[in-house]
């Protein structure tokens, strides 16, 4: 046998070689990512790409329900290098709204308002009733005792409350005003009310215990990805979900009118508000107004890797990024719309537009 002491000294000469050279591979830099569930396909195919054009960055997503997501810079106080929400107007809520106590800065002060989406009702061949449900007369299917519809907690994920929020704007559509009492009514312990609020809006109160009552048809989970296993067990027969998620999925979809779906950018949805009724964030009272579904995303004012974080943001934003959104069924604005734009880094100011 040969010996394989010609091939190591050969092995370190090349390597001594490789660093006279100043050809030193760069240290690999963690990039923390943290992102609404809703993105997790699209964002999953954005890593692979992004780490292979710099292959010395390591993305590590993690993906929450956009209040959480929130949370975890507000709250808990982590560092973070991206925050992507499915909901915009939580970055001027939270993130503007709260100052890092060791910087004695805000979080954040600007974010790219990014992509839509609308709501659609997802379910599967299994689910009771399938070859019934349409656009018509989704309403009463969804109210039989024994269908199970999924909702994800309205306290920590956007799904949740815009779920709630068309319930209440189909009472006025469908001519039914007692439609969102008769879905929620009783299936809480701590009951979600409703009541009548200022220029015709109507406020929905979420408690800060929400809890089902043993026997309901409504199944909670924390975030609307983590009802897409119920729906494939069959645990559950319907969900309210982003279209984008149904079509990953390759889940059958009622597609909701415009007046509901809220997606459309030619629609008021603005009769209706959700208010959390206790204080889960250290100094503000979260409220979310009706509005067109507007996806978020900035890099907080601590971020540990900022440079990284532009990187990957001008990656999202150019044409390799937009292409695989596109395939992902979330295709970005065009423009990406800038609230704050003198704040931005200013190679991601060529990139959008100022939001009017």
């Amino acid at each position: 046998m040969k010996s394989i002491r010609p091939c190591l000294a050969a092995l370190l000469a090349l390597a001594f070689l490789v660093n006279l050279a100043g050809c030193t591979p760069k240290p690999v830099i963690p990039l923390s990512v943290f992102a609404a569930g809703s993105l997790i396909q699209p964002f999953n195919e954005l890593e692979k790409a992004f780490e292979t054009r710099y292959p010395y960055i390591d993305v590590l997503p993690e993906y929450h329900g956009s209040i959480q997501v929130m949370r975890h810079a507000t709250d808990l106080h982590e560092k973070i290098d991206v925050i992507a929400t499915a909901d915009e107007l939580l970055i001027p809520m939270l993130m503007y709204g709260t100052v890092d106590p060791e910087t004695g800065s805000p979080y954040a002060n600007w974010h790219l308002r990014f992509a839509s989406n609308r709501m659609t009702i997802a379910y599967t061949p299994q689910s009771r009733y399938a070859d019934e449900i349409n656009a018509d007369h989704w309403a009463e299917i969804l109210l039989r005792p024994d269908v199970k519809v999924g909702l994800s907690d309205p306290r920590f994920d956007a799904a949740g409350y815009r779920m709630l929020m068309i319930f209440q704007l189909a009472e006025t559509q469908l001519d039914k005003p007692a439609l969102f009492e008769d879905m929620f009514n009783g299936q809480f312990r701590f009951g979600i009310k409703t009541e009548a609020g200022e220029s015709g809006v109507t406020v929905i109160h979420v408690p800060e215990v929400l809890e089902t009552k043993p026997g309901s048809h409504i199944l909670m989970r924390g975030g609307s990805i983590a009802l897409l296993a119920l729906l494939e067990s069959g645990d559950i027969d319907y969900a309210f979900e982003y279209e984008s998620v149904a079509r990953q999925h390759n889940l059958q979809m009622v597609a909701l009118p415009d007046s509901l779906n809220l997606g459309s950018p030619d629609v008021d949805y603005s009769s209706v508000m959700v208010k959390l009724d206790f204080q889960r964030f250290a100094s503000v009272k979260p409220e979310f107004g009706g509005g067109r579904i507007g996806y978020g995303i900035t890099i907080p004012t601590n971020a540990p890797h900022p440079r990284e974080a532009q990187l990957f943001l001008e990656f999202l934003l150019g044409e390799e990024g937009r292409a695989l959104m596109d395939a992902m069924y979330h295709p970005l604005y065009d423009p990406v719309l800038a609230v704050g734009y003198e704040n931005l880094p200013p190679g991601l100011q060529k990139l959008v537009e100022p939001a009017p």
